[in-house]
């Protein structure tokens, strides 16, 4: 199968790149590297392109004939999105609107959509399954909730299926340190914890002591990036047999506490780097963890690091190479 990766020079999409290749798929790799990288490629063939130049697009469609599409080329950052809730809307959903129009005039109609929990907001248990109420509570939330919503009325009325995976906290790195997160506007708590391990920050900052939690911080489910990057070749093998329309949310089913995770980053580093308690951010929901059930039933998706060691362990290899 001829694969069509957007945003595949990113952080999750070179991983996804990864086992595509891996796995023996012919892919293309479609960026405008304004976060991604070409060195981070360790396969495929690099297109450098916007997803608002839908001539250029087409002619790549028209050259390749491509099978499937995995579609990750997105604005990522919560409170960038609130600032700029333009950038975000333009990109994140007329963007996706320009992608899908040209699928849909090539007959591709296999779409991987890269989704997330923010489309949840804050959700009245904290344990999260796929039919809860869509309540995003941001721009980026939101524009993902948008494009979900355009792909199922695209599926009912063409010959096209998707498969939409809602991401949890994404971390963790390549276990041979050849790709990793090398945004340097990363705002990720295990990697502005290994930074600040590194010396790069004076101090971390934890936001808000004062939840209904065992230790009065956040809870969050972190999944190593190479496990959400097997749930895209299930979701690819599936959609591939004829499946049809899905959503799965992408974690491990149990979170740590902000107090954890840095507490292991201190243990794992054996660096003591400074903390600042301050207050909590807008609209951080005090635990956030996905009921994984369904993708585990489904597609048969079994975790192989669902351990928060392992996922700093390897973030912190990367981080130190890129040092």
């Amino acid at each position: 199968m001829k694969i069509l990766v957007t945003g595949g020079a990113g952080y999750i999409g070179s991983h996804i790149v990864k086992a595509l290749g891996k796995n023996g798929y012919d892919i293309i790799v479609f960026d405008n590297l304004s976060y991604g990288h070409e060195w981070a490629l360790l396969y495929g063939k690099l297109v450098k392109g916007d997803l608002a130049d839908k001539k250029l697009l087409d002619s790549v469609f028209d050259a390749e004939k491509f099978d499937a599409v995995i579609h990750m080329a997105a604005f990522v950052v919560v409170d960038e999105s609130i600032t700029e809730p333009i950038k975000y809307y333009g990109n994140n959903f007329v963007n996706t609107l320009n992608l899908l129009e040209i699928c849909l005039k090539h007959k591709v109609n296999k779409f991987i959509f890269s989704s997330t929990a923010a489309v949840y907001g804050i959700p009245e248990k904290s344990l999260v399954t796929e039919d809860m109420p869509l309540l995003p509570i941001n721009p980026y939330g939101a524009s993902k909730v948008m494009v979900e919503r355009v792909l199922g009325d695209v599926s009912m009325v063409n010959d096209f299926k998707y498969v939409s995976l809602r991401y949890f906290n994404v971390a963790g790195a390549d276990r041979l340190s050849r790709i990793g997160q090398a945004r340097k506007d990363a705002t990720h708590l295990i990697t502005m914890s290994l930074k600040t391990a590194l010396g790069k920050n004076d101090h971390l900052n934890i936001f808000g002591t004062d939840y209904p939690t065992p230790d009065s911080t956040c809870i969050r489910d972190y999944i190593h990036v190479d496990d959400l990057s097997a749930a895209h070749l299930l979701a690819l093998e599936y959609l591939a047999g004829g499946g049809s329309s899905r959503i799965y949310n992408c974690g491990y089913g149990h979170g740590y506490s902000v107090k954890e995770v840095v507490d292991k980053v201190k243990d794992i580093t054996g660096i003591d780097f400074p903390v600042r308690y301050v207050e909590r951010r807008p609209g951080d929901p005090p635990a956030l963890v996905a009921d994984a059930s369904r993708i585990r039933r489904e597609l048969g998706w079994t975790p192989q690091h669902d351990d928060l060691g392992y996922i700093i362990k390897t973030a912190w290899e990367w981080e130190k190479k890129l040092n």
